[in-house]
């Protein structure tokens, strides 16, 4: 009867934490001071869509916003082993990214390493693509990779797809 009991309590346990994940929420208390983050660090919020001159050089402003309680390194980390913010796109999307300007990061301190500053962006930041479009309506799948950390730890390193459709006129 008790290992009847433990099953039927793992099961319960085990759907609440696949319903939790397919809300996108997260799991804590599964060890103190633990939390497993199931959501995305970085959520690309706009522009879905821009119009701009075909063959001319042309800035978007893409915005992103970083979860709360999270960082990521600027594209400009002061550590060499640390990975940069950096954004790409495609060379067969019909559109070519001459550039980006970066914001500066902010300074971090961690608190079990006070000495050392890091670059960081937390909430909302924006990125200037400079691109050149041809004529036409390009579904462009850019892409941003970042490292995600807390306080305590890092995430592995996330390239997530950066929907924009351009239109070149």
């Amino acid at each position: 009867m008790l290992r009847m009991k433990t099953r039927i309590g793992v099961a319960a346990a085990l759907a609440l934490g696949t319903c939790l994940l397919a809300q996108g929420q997260t799991l804590s208390g599964l060890r103190p001071g633990r939390t497993i983050a199931i959501s995305t660090a970085v959520e690309y919020l706009y522009p879905e869509q821009v119009t701009v001159a075909a063959g001319k050089k042309s800035e978007v402003t893409l915005h992103f916003r970083i979860a709360q309680g999270l960082h990521i390194n600027s594209h400009k980390p002061r550590e060499e082993a640390l990975i940069p913010t950096t954004f790409s796109i495609p060379e067969s999307s019909g559109v070519r990214l001459l550039g980006a300007s970066y914001p500066e990061g902010s300074e971090f301190t961690l608190p079990l390493d006070p000495e050392t500053k890091l670059s960081v962006y937390t909430g909302d930041f924006t990125i200037e693509a400079h691109i050149v479009a041809t004529a036409g309506n390009h579904l462009v799948e850019a892409k941003l990779r970042y490292q995600a950390c807390d306080k305590d730890a890092c995430m592995p390193p996330k390239t997530i797809t950066v929907p924009i459709d351009v239109i070149g006129k």
